[in-house]
This record gives structure tokens, C-alpha cells and sequence, in this order.
């Protein structure tokens, strides 16, 4: 009897609510959302939808023909799987497609795969064991090319998988590799333009060279890869004898001792002061800021010279009885580039194995020796030295100089060398043969065209900027095998280099090799000879390959439409790019050559808008790598944190800082998107326990797809048709219609709770400032923005309206309630669904698609939200930004005074000294509910409730105001002064900084007071912490409530679950519960609450099986609870 009686006190459900299914539904609406989100299980789930439905091909088919977005996408290497940073940049590009597809543009999804040049080439010389290019040729060039193609495509399939783990949508059967006939095409057609203009020359100069790889590098690729790295290499100071002045020497550093074997000149500034130091019977000539570093000491200076007095003079080579400088005469030669900020001020010249030397001996007509093979080998003609490799060959070099008595000092020293960019060896400089072209010409133009970019960051255009201010001309050739090769015929008979634009011109002017010619690679091409364009004599092709990033500088033209060559027409339609993307290092090689090529050919900029970012480590700062132990792979990372974190952390990065990527900040982004999932779960908890299912509103369905059926309206206040008619925008067969911002001003939506219309108007502003940013390409601060906003959802608005959810609340209020969160997550799996698709499509599925078959089948199909300024009510964001300042501050009062927020007080009073406060009394009774306080005073100073004691720094003050301090020390005590809205203090005429004084209010007794000098116009709030038995009662009913809740969590109860509970407790506790039975009984879903105590002892007379039980002290009162699941 007793539990039929509680029964019959519960609130039953009303037989018809507007906004609810019928009470008897007897299958579930909604999915049941676990409290903790398996991110990487759900996401293979969403895959295999979207695979099994094609969702991204409808979306593709249906934004067909629409207005068009451009997009190239920078090829990746595929040389190796996708990495981590791989997926930074991926993740930016699939955001930005995503967002354009929601918005109805038609795009090309094409994924690009770069294919040729040294990164693939090495991979694969160490899985077939070889270390050369003689083995390479031993093994044979074709099967080598054979071998390379495999490689790329073996991985090009590894990386598509990795990117549609990712999320990354694209058309993955019609990616572009760079290794095809047509882009090799299109490369030599421009290759053609730059010959047709005179830019394309051969020519000989000192380059950097990787021995390993036995070619030649471009300054780009050294500059633009972060090549250079902190190496330890020997130095040594060498003294040279000066020819006709005996005992005499000039003193010469080098970290390069491998090149005085090289040495034909010194080279003195002659401008600078050279000093004659005598030290143990010898003189020496150095510059004379040098002298002390050299000798550690202060050698005896004998007068010095100008080094133009030097300029002339003959010294001994260190390696002059070498028959390869036979015929050197060494001589010393000005140069203003010397300086003396380290080593001596004179410096060694050797033309051959430097690019600074080279230049240097073209202008004074100096030798060039040549003193290394391509393998890094000396020369025959170098003797002893012979067959040595440059890179170990120091400790002969030092033993040398060592013994002819040249040698004043070894040592070792850590400095910034370049190594191979891609096997990692450090280079040398060569003078080489190599194939250029010229930039003087087009350096301007290209100068003009960066210049109509919009560069993001702004800081990107600069560096560009700066780079075509000081770029040399790009040595195109590299003496290698898997590459582009390059389409140039010399004629050794009339002297004419004939250079092949198309395949069509190869065929005409072919006269051998042609039927064999497989494809547009070594060896197949080698093989054909044509005729010369002058004289018709047959000439054979350069054995050179190009430089890989023609490979990929060409994209704009190869790949957009039918391409630039075989269909003007449709490639213009996407020329240029609307939006490219990759990091940053790219500005000196994709986006730099992308550029040339496109200016070449076009004279404009290939892309209307860049972002670049910047590089991904460790989360300690350290480069990721699989030697320190700290590498992450991305197959690992997808399923321990989910791709939609390591998503969601990409786009909130900074453009302009490094990601710290790892575990630990991918836990904190983890953290930030439960915030969202707890937000979803108790939607579709209390949902679904109260049966509530979402009523379109008129002439528009909930998911935004088209027009409503049943026409009615969403709530009785009508407070959603209007707001979600202007956010969500139809969805059509021919796509979603894109309504102006700010078009069609209204007020904003009037009905429903304060509450409802406050986080009503803060979607809409979210809604108006995603549209904005990601129009800007700002991912990141729209992370911030949602971030924030599903934390005002979570711990205001859903902690604000919990109540409202059950059936405590009235249907009206319940259902606004409802339909209110419904709108606001729905509405954010669409505005989150360029940035974390997998989560966005869980919620969508569920809160839409579990109830409204008709809706578009994906979150991705629909439209995204649109942006409409006049949803925002600025007054009522101002109001409650009010309201929360206040609570923040009482909250921080409570703590200070250790009273638990379970504990009503009686009031809060409120004073602002620089503005009237203004609270309607719906915002008050919301402030004392959320501070659970009785009353709500607003006071019209601060001084009402406290005294303000403002005192001043005698340490810092004291100095500054010197007689003046004890006038101004009197005037704070006797309060003659005024606070001003920085938070300074005007005292007569002195004004004091904030950290001149030092500000605290005394408060009243039985008072907590705080404030915040910031906050509309310093704000301040005063607690009365008195209490009464009956508040005292109250607080320790909602510690009851508290505790029963941690117990149902403990079980693992969830909402719909209905409890018994019984209790053993005090006189005092008893009375608590007589009094508050019926508030405890409906927040802890109890049907039954049942007093156990006999004769006010606390045992029991009988226990149910299948308890739970805690027993403890609750505000110092004994108490023993029993909590039992009814089945």
C-alpha cells in the first residue's frame, strides 16, 4: 500500500503534449548515447555509413553544375605512409571542401600524389640494397623505374586508406599523380615558353651537391626544407707563407679543411685593418679585431695595414705541390664581404667547392679547381688525396698541414651545415654543369602577382616577398634516373638546343626509338632520337632529369579540367585556384614554383588565396623522429584518440605558432568535444525517457531540408519556426540555397524562457561569426568560439534548465526546453560538420534521422547554417553576461568563505560604483537560484555593505613621489581619491598605477564580499552567510539529494531507472525528509522513501535484498541510505 501510494504521488505524463509523441510509443526514438564516447569505434561506424549510403558521391552529384569552388590539392609524396603533420595540412583541406560543399559549390576533389625525384628514388635504393648510381645503372634503369612506380602506387593506396580514415573526402579514383604523360607534358611545354624566352641556359657554377645521391640541389630546396643542422666538424687555422718575405704568414681559419686542397687565392676586405702580430719569431697578418681570439692572448702588434695594401701579395697554397694546381699562381684579392666577426678576417678561396668562391673568381679571374668526383672522391690529380672522400678525409688534411708545418691550430666546432634533404648526408659544393633558368626577367612580374594573393598568415606574403627579392636562378637538372626528363635536344653539329613542348612535337620530329618508348621515363625515353630544329641533324636528349618541383608546380595546369594543353576552355573555369594550403616551408617550393610556372605561362598567380601553418612536434617542442622515441604514427594515433580529435586539435591551432602534438594535448581536445557529447547524451537521455520527439516547425523540417508537412508550430510560443526558417536554409535536389547575411532584418525570436532566448541568440551569433570566419579560412578561431559556446550550452543553459527536462515541469515549459536543445544541437552538428564530420554525423543521425526518414540522409547534405545577425538580441546577451559576471564573482565569494554551494544563504547584495545596475526581476530570480540564495539586493554603492581600504605602496612610491608620499599615503586613508576605470587611483593631481596601490573592501560581519574592478564598471557582491534551521534544513536536503545521485551513478542506474530508497537517520535528518520529501523523492526518481528508524534509533528493522548502502555523516548529522533499483 505504502509503495502505491508513492506511485500515485509521481506527476503522470499528460495523454497530449504539442512537441511530444503519444505517452504509449512503444519502440525507442533515439540510439542510446553512452556517457563516454568510444570517438574511434564511432567513427568506423559513420565510414561504413557513408560508404554503404555514397554519401559523398550524392553530395558530389547534387552540387553539380552550381557555382564553382577551386581547389588544387599540393600533392603528397607517396613515398611512405601519411604522417601526423601530413594530417594537419589534410585536415585543413577536407574542412574547407566540406564547408564549400554545405554551401552548394560545385568542386573537383581531386587528391594529388607526388611521384618522382629523389625521396622516391632513395626509399628505394635501400630496399634493393644498392648505395650508387653505378649500382643503380648495374641493376638497370628499367627495372629501377619499375620499381619506383610500384613504390608510389603501393603507398599512394596506403595513404588514400589513411586519409579516409581521416575523414578527408575526395574522388579518390581520379587523383593525379605527377609521374603521368601529362604531367610530364605540360612540364616541357613551359619548359618550351622559358626557351621560347630566352630564360633557359646551361651553365657551370659551384653547387650544393649530395655525394650519395651524386646530385646537384637547388637553393630552394636547401632553404625551403630546413636542411641545415647543428654538426660538429673540425676547424683549423692555418699560417701560409708569404712568397719574398721570409718568416712571414698570413693566418687563415676554415671548418672546411677539405677544400684548401682546392685553395687559389685568399681574399682580404679593403677597408678593414690588418694587424702584423709577432709571436715566437714569426709574423703574422690577421685582422686586428681577430688578434686575441686567435692567439688567446696579446701578442706584441708590430703596426697594422690595410687589407687593400695586402691586395696583390703571393703566398704558398697549403697543397701547392699537387698536380692539380701545377699551374696555380696563389694570390691574395679584395672582396667586401669579408668581415671579421669570426675567424681571421682572411679568408680561403677555393672556387671549385664553393658557391661564394665561384662568384668571387668569375670577377677577379681566378682558377677554378674542381677537386671532387660526383661521388665526393678526389681526383687522380690529387695525389695522395685521391679516392678519399671529402666528408672523412679531414685527419689526412690535418696531418698534412701538420707536417709541412702550416698547421697553427685543430679544433672542433658545432655549426649550421646542409645536409641532403632527402637521404640526410651532408652536402658539398661542386662546380658542376647544370641547367638553369634565368629569373631576372620574370622576378617583377612574379613580385606583382604575390601581390594580388591574400596571404593568411599576412606574414606568408611577406616571406614570398622576400624570397623573389633574393632567389638565384633555379637550376632545373639533376643527375639522376626517376624524374621528369627533361626535353632538351643540343645539336652538336650546328650548336642549337632544341627543346620539345608535346608529345605530338616528339612524334613529328621523332626519327628512331619511337615504337619503343613505353612511357615519358628513363629508359624509354633515352632512347629517342629527333631531328634539329635548325639544321635536321638527329640529337639525342640530355641525359639530366628536372627538378621535382616542376613536377608540382605544373598541377594548375595539368590537372584542372581537361587541361591546359588539350582543353583551354574547361581548364579556365577553374584557373585560378580559389584556395590552396600547406605548410609553411612551401612558400620557397610548391607555392614559389606554382607561381613561376603560372606567370610564365599566364602572367598571374596561380591561387587567390594561401594559408600556411607551421610545424608539428612533439608535445615537449622536440622534432618528432623514430630514433628519440617520440614519433607517433598516424594508424596509432586514429585509434587511440579518434580522428576527430586529432581534428578538432588541428583546427584550433594557431597558424603562426608550432603544434605541440601528442597524447596528453590530444586528451585536453578530448576533453573539450565531451563537453559537447555529454551535452547530446543528456538530450537523448531525457528525451527518450520522457518521449519527446521534435515537431517541425511551420514550412520547415528540423533538419533544414525542406518544407514541413504537418505545419505546426514548434512550442506554443512559437519561438523556433521563425529563428530556424533563417538559420537553416532549404536543401534542394539541386543543393542548399545560400540567403545573404544579414538579409531580411527582424527582430529577434520573442516566447519561451529567458534562458531559451538568451542560448537562442548566442547560436545565432556563433552561426553569424562561423560564416564569417570560415569564409576568411579562419579555422581556428571558430574552435575557440564553439568551444565556448557549448561550454555557456553545458554549465549554463542545460545546468540552468535541468529541471525543466522532467516531468517537475510544466508541458509548455518542458517541451520549449526540449525543442530549444534540439535546435541548438542540431544546429551544431551542421556548424561542426566541416571540422569533426564522424561526431557531427552521430548526432545528426540520431537527433534527425531516428525520427524524420525523409531528412537528407547525412549532416554533410544539409546546408549550413546561416548566418542572419537579426536572430541576436544584444540587450538580452548583455543582461545575462550581467548575470553570469555576478554569479562568478558570489561563487568566488562562497569559496573564500568555505560554504558549500548545496547551502542556501539568505541574500546576495550587488553594487556597481561606475553604473546603475539594472535587473529585471525574472534575471534576479534566475541569479539567486543559480547562487542558491533567498533574495536579491541591488545597492547602489559599494560602501553600503563594505568599506574599501585603499593603501599605498611605499616601495614603489616612496622613489617616485619622494616629499609628496606622506600627502598622498593621507589622502588614500581619509578615502580622497577616485577609483578610474582602468583600475589607477587619482589622487589630486598624481594618478597611481595599479600596482602602486593595493585595493581590498572590509566587509560587514557575517558577510563574504568580492569584486572585480573590470567587470561592468567594478562590480562587486556581498553574501550574507547567516543561516537559519530551515536553511540549514534545505542545505542538508540537497547534500541528501547529492549523495543519492552518487549512488545511482555508482550502480550504474540510468535517468528512466525508478529507485526505492530507505533511510536510517536522526530526529533532525527525519525531519529534513517530512520536510523536503516530496523535492528529494522527484530529483532522485524515487517512486518510495521510506523511513526505517525505530523509536529514533538508528538500526534497522528490516532490510530488502538488492541494496545499495552508504552510511556516513551528512552537515554532522549521522545517516545510513539504502538505494534499490525497481525492476
Amino acid at each position: 500500500m505504502r509503495r502505491r501510494a508513492a506511485r500515485a504521488l509521481l506527476p503522470c505524463p499528460p495523454t497530449i503534449d504539442a512537441g511530444w509523441s503519444t505517452p504509449t510509443r512503444e519502440a525507442a526514438v533515439y540510439k542510446p548515447v553512452p556517457t563516454k564516447g568510444d570517438f574511434p569505434t564511432l567513427e568506423h561506424e559513420i565510414l561504413r555509413l557513408w560508404d554503404e549510403r555514397q554519401i559523398f558521391q550524392k553530395l558530389a552529384l547534387r552540387n553539380r553544375g552550381n557555382d564553382r569552388f577551386s581547389f588544387i590539392d599540393g600533392p603528397i609524396t607517396a613515398n611512405n605512409p601519411m604522417g601526423v603533420h601530413h594530417a594537419w595540412g589534410r585536415t585543413y583541406k577536407d574542412l574547407v571542401q566540406r564547408y564549400k560543399a554545405m554551401k552548394g559549390f560545385d568542386q573537383r576533389y581531386q587528391n594529388g600524389f607526388d611521384c618522382q625525384g629523389l625521396w622516391v628514388e632513395v626509399e628505394v635504393e635501400r630496399a634493393l640494397g644498392l648505395d650508387s648510381k653505378r649500382q643503380i645503372e648495374e641493376y638497370g634503369l628499367a627495372q629501377f623505374a619499375d620499381r619506383c612506380r610500384e613504390r608510389v602506387l603501393t603507398y599512394a593506396d596506403v595513404i588514400t586508406q589513411q586519409s579516409v580514415r581521416l575523414g578527408m573526402w575526395m574522388d579518390w579514383p581520379n587523383s593525379y599523380y605527377t609521374m603521368s604523360d601529362s604531367n610530364i607534358e605540360h612540364i616541357w611545354h613551359f619548359l618550351k615558353r622559358c626557351h621560347e624566352n630566352g630564360w633557359l641556359y646551361k651553365g657551370w657554377r659551384a653547387m650544393p651537391w649530395c655525394a650519395r645521391c651524386g646530385t646537384s640541389l637547388s637553393q630552394h630546396e636547401l632553404i625551403g626544407t630546413d636542411s641545415y643542422r647543428d654538426v660538429v666538424h673540425p676547424s683549423v687555422y692555418v699560417r701560409l707563407p708569404i712568397v719574398d718575405r721570409p718568416g712571414e704568414y698570413f693566418m687563415v681559419w676554415t671548418t672546411t679543411p677539405w677544400t684548401l686542397a682546392a685553395n687559389v687565392a685568399l681574399a682580404v676586405h679593403p677597408e678593414l685593418d690588418y694587424a702584423r702580430v709577432q709571436v715566437d719569431g714569426a709574423v703574422y697578418y690577421l685582422s686586428a679585431k681577430t688578434v686575441s681570439p686567435v692567439f688567446r692572448n696579446d701578442p706584441p702588434v708590430l703596426g697594422t695595414v690595410k687589407g687593400a695594401d695586402l691586395v696583390g701579395w703571393r703566398y704558398r697554397a697549403p697543397f701547392t705541390e699537387l698536380e692539380a694546381l701545377v699551374d696555380v699562381d696563389p694570390r691574395v684579392v679584395p672582396w667586401t664581404d669579408v668581415g671579421e666577426e669570426e675567424g681571421t678576417g682572411i679568408v680561403h678561396i677555393a672556387p671549385g667547392a664553393g658557391p661564394e668562391d665561384f662568384e668571387l673568381a668569375k670577377v677577379q679571374g681566378l682558377p677554378v679547381i674542381v677537386p671532387i668526383d660526383e661521388n665526393g672522391e678526389y681526383y687522380a690529380a690529387f695525389g695522395p688525396l685521391a679516392g678519399k672522400s671529402a666528408l672523412t678525409v679531414h685527419p689526412e688534411i690535418v696531418a698534412s698541414l701538420e707536417r709541412t708545418g702550416m698547421l697553427h691550430r685543430a679544433e672542433r666546432i658545432e655549426h649550421r651545415y646542409p645536409t641532403c634533404w632527402r637521404c640526410g648526408q651532408e652536402i658539398v659544393f661542386r662546380a658542376v654543369s647544370e641547367w638553369f633558368i634565368s629569373c631576372e626577367e620574370i622576378r617583377p612580374r612574379m613580385i606583382e602577382a604575390a601581390r594580388t594573393v591574400e596571404w593568411n598568415p599576412a606574414s606568408a606574403g611577406k616571406r614570398m616577398e622576400d624570397w623573389l627579392n633574393n632567389m638565384g636562378d633555379w637550376c632545373i637538372s639533376r643527375k639522376r634516373y626517376w624524374g621528369l626528363p627533361l626535353p632538351f635536344y643540343p645539336c652538336d653539329a650546328c650548336g642549337t638546343m632544341t627543346a620539345v613542348g608535346t608529345m605530338d612535337e616528339l612524334r613529328e620530329r621523332a626519327v628512331s626509338g619511337l615504337d619503343q618508348l613505353r612511357e615519358l621515363h628513363r629508359p624509354w625515353i633515352d632512347g629517342i632520337r629527333i631531328r634539329c630544329s635548325a639544321c635536321g641533324a638527329p640529337v639525342t636528349r640530355i641525359t639530366e632529369v628536372g627538378d621535382c618541383w616542376l613536377d608540382a608546380g605544373i598541377v594548375p595546369f595539368s590537372t584542372l579540367g581537361g587541361g591546359y594543353i588539350n582543353d583551354r576552355t574547361e581548364w579556365a573555369r577553374w584557373y585560378p585556384a580559389e584556395w590552396i594550403s600547406e605548410m609553411r616551408e612551401q612558400i620557397r617550393l610548391w607555392f614559389y614554383s606554382m607561381l613561376f610556372m603560372s606567370v610564365t605561362l599566364e602572367e598571374r598567380s596561380p591561387y587567390r588565396h594561401l594559408l600556411t601553418y607551421e610545424k608539428l612536434l612533439d608535445e615537449t617542442g622536440r622534432p618528432m623522429h623514430k630514433s628519440l622515441g617520440n614519433a607517433i604514427w598516424f594508424d596509432e594515433a586514429a585509434e587511440r584518440m579518434g580522428a576527430d580529435v586529432m581534428r578538432w586539435l588541428y583546427a584550433g591551432q594557431s597558424l603562426q605558432n608550432n603544434l605541440l602534438f601528442g597524447y596528453g594535448p590530444a586528451e585536453a581536445v578530448r576533453r573539450d568535444l565531451l563537453t559537447l557529447w555529454n551535452v547530446y547524451s543528456f538530450y537523448v537521455t531525457y528525451a527518450e525517457t520522457e518521449q519527446f520527439v521534435p515537431r517541425r516547425p511551420t514550412g520547415q523540417d528540423t533538419a533544414g531540408s525542406g518544407p514541413g508537412r504537418d505545419g505546426t508550430s514548434l512550442g506554443s510560443t512559437g519561438l523556433l519556426s521563425d529563428f530556424l526558417l533563417r538559420m537553416w536554409p532549404l536543401t534542394t535536389d539541386e543543393g542548399p540555397s545560400r540567403p545573404q547575411t544579414g538579409a531580411a532584418a527582424s527582430p529577434p525570436p520573442t516566447g519561451g524562457s529567458r534562458t531559451d532566448r538568451w542560448i537562442l541568440s548566442q547560436l545565432a551569433t556563433l552561426v553569424v561569426y562561423a560564416n564569417d570566419r570560415l569564409e576568411a579560412y579562419d579555422a581556428a578561431a571558430l574552435v575557440t568560439a564553439v568551444d565556448r559556446f557549448v561550454d555557456d550550452l553545458s554549465n549554463w543553459y542545460v545546468r540552468r534548465s535541468r529541471r525543466r527536462f522532467s516531468r517537475s515541469a510544466s508541458p509548455e515549459d518542458r517541451e520549449a526546453a526540449f525543442s530549444t536543445l534540439h535546435a541548438c544541437l542540431v544546429t551544431l552538428s551542421r556548424l561542426v560538420a566541416p571540422f569533426i564530420p564522424f561526431v557531427a554525423e552521430e548526432m545528426y543521425q540520431n537527433l534527425v534521422r531516428s525520427w524524420d526518414a525523409s531528412a537528407p540522409e547525412s549532416v554533410h547534405l544539409t546546408p549550413y547554417p546561416a548566418a542572419d545577425a537579426s536572430l541576436i538580441d544584444l540587450e538580452l546577451d548583455r543582461e545575462m553576461e550581467l548575470a553570469r559576471a555576478i554569479v562568478t564573482l558570489a561563487r568566488a565569494a562562497r569559496n573564500e568563505a568555505g560554504i558549500r554551494v548545496r547551502q542556501p544563504l539568505p541574500s546576495v547584495t550587488i553594487a556597481s560604483e561606475a553604473a546603475a545596475l539594472q535587473l529585471s526581476d525574472e534575471l534576479r530570480r534566475e541569479i539567486a537560484d543559480e547562487l542558491n540564495v533567498k533574495q536579491v539586493y541591488i545597492a547602489e554603492h559599494v560602501d553600503t555593505f563594505a568599506r574599501r581600504v585603499v593603501r599605498p605602496n611605499p616601495r614603489i612610491l616612496g622613489p617616485r613621489l619622494g616629499a609628496r608620499f606622506p600627502e598622498v599615503a593621507r589622502a588614500l586613508l581619509e578615502g580622497e581619491y577616485a577609483i578610474q576605470a582602468d583600475g589607477s587611483v587619482r589622487v589630486n593631481e598624481h594618478l597611481l598605477g595599479p600596482d602602486e596601490v593595493s585595493m581590498t573592501l572590509e566587509s560587514l560581519p557575517d558577510q563574504s564580499v568580492k569584486e572585480d574592478l573590470q567587470l561592468h564598471g567594478r562590480l562587486a557582491v556581498a553574501l550574507d552567510r547567516t543561516t537559519s534551521p530551515e536553511l540549514r534544513a534545505e542545505g542538508l536536503a540537497r547534500e541528501i539529494v547529492h549523495r543519492v545521485q552518487t549512488m545511482r551513478k555508482d550502480a550504474g542506474l540510468s535517468v528512466p531507472d525508478r529507485v526505492e530508497l530507505d533511510y536510517l537517520a536522526s530526529a533532525a535528518v527525519r525531519t529534513v525528509f517530512a520536510t523536503h520529501g516530496a523535492r528529494i523523492r522527484s530529483e532522485i526518481g524515487a517512486i518510495e522513501v521510506r523511513d526505517l528508524t525505530v523509536d529514533d534509533q538508528t538500526r534497522p528493522a528490516g532490510r530488502p535484498d538488492g541494496v545499495l548502502t552508504w552510511r556516513g555523516t551528512l552537515d554532522g548529522e549521522e545517516i545510513t541510505l539504502m538505494l534499490r533499483r525497481v525492476p
